[in-house]
């Protein structure tokens, strides 16, 4: 035996007798491998798409003033309203540009638990400070109750913060009040969320800033469908289709609306384009919005009562009625003509 052929079969021995720890049991590793990922044993981490509940606290970078946080606590310690605003973890779809892109990154491939802070530069941010952004206008163009330094104010569509008032002229920055600051995001993933119904709810939220009642069912509709031409046939194409009438499954998401919900500008002008956003998300076929309008009760019987009474009552009476009134015929038909 040559040397080489001695040092191919000392490989061959060693494998044989390899630990067979990791496979032990199964047919080969392929089927390990299967069954390690159905035990959520692989460490492929958060992937793009998932829907993640998030505790977080945005500071600035500079002077660790609080932007934004989901911890109430940590609101009250900076003199944040703590009694317009619900403080508690929020959901983000990963990728979705939900977050500062920093931030998705850091999440891509996290593990439920892990925490850590990201710095946010001002460009990703809210972009750099501009000087041009301060500009010249009248004072005609900001209401009389907003003409002193501080004051937010919209001129022709842009929001803007008064910095000086001379004379009929004012000073107005444009730029957003974060411009040109770097920030600190401290985060800690809290939960991979995978019901359905809290992932859609949590969409509505982000765009409406209230999540309302949903839920998914699937439901039999029927719908017309084209009839494809036997391949005998010779088509005409002048000919119109031939349609059929089929029962189809398609699965639809249901919203019970509030009045907050109809009533909100972002709904009111983009329902379409949020409707499809949580569609294509959670492999949906249709979106379904209820609105629920409760009776008046006993208010409504009451005056019922209270006009029945009065069509209840007897000609004579409502000529007495009417001579009562202290009113003169024909001057009221003078005023009205008038």
């Amino acid at each position: 035996m040559s040397d080489e052929q001695r040092e191919d079969a000392d490989e061959s021995q060693a494998d044989a007798d390899a630990p067979e720890e990791e496979t032990e049991g199964y047919e080969d590793v392929a089927e390990a491998d299967d069954v390690a990922e159905a035990e959520g044993d692989t460490e492929d981490g958060i992937s793009d798409g998932d829907f993640v509940r998030l505790a977080y606290t945005l500071r600035t970078a500079d002077d660790g003033t609080v932007v934004d946080t989901t911890d109430e606590e940590t609101a009250e310690e900076a003199d944040i309203d703590t009694e317009e605003y619900e403080f508690e973890p929020r959901v983000v779809v990963v990728g979705a540009g939900h977050v500062f892109e920093s931030v998705d990154e850091a999440l891509l491939g996290a593990e439920v638990g892990d925490s850590g802070t990201v710095e946010v530069s001002a460009a990703e941010a809210f972009g750099e400070y501009d000087d041009d952004e301060v500009r010249t206008v009248s004072a005609n163009k900001i209401d009389e109750d907003e003409r002193y330094p501080g004051a937010q104010v919209q001129i022709d569509g842009d929001q803007g913060r008064v910095v000086t008032m001379v004379g009929g002229r004012a000073r107005v920055d444009f730029n957003h009040p974060l411009a040109g600051e770097d920030l600190e995001y401290e985060y800690e993933i809290l939960e991979v969320v995978e019901d359905r119904e809290e992932q859609a709810a949590s969409m509505l939220e982000m765009y409406l800033q209230e999540a309302p009642e949903v839920w998914i069912e699937t439901d039999t509709v029927e719908e017309e469908q084209v009839v494809e031409p036997d391949e005998d046939e010779e088509e005409d194409e002048e000919a119109e289709p031939e349609t059929e009438t089929v029962e189809v499954e398609k699965e639809t998401l249901y919203i019970e609306a509030t009045p907050q919900m109809t009533m909100n500008q972002q709904w009111m002008f983009s329902k379409q384009q949020i409707a499809q956003d949580v569609m294509d998300r959670l492999d949906l076929d249709r979106v379904i919005v209820q609105e629920t309008i409760e009776g008046m009760g006993g208010m409504m019987g009451g005056l019922g009562g209270m006009m029945g009474g009065g069509g209840g009552a007897a000609p004579e009476d409502l000529e007495e009625a009417i001579e009562d009134v202290d009113v003169d015929a024909d001057e009221l038909a003078d005023e009205l003509d008038e």
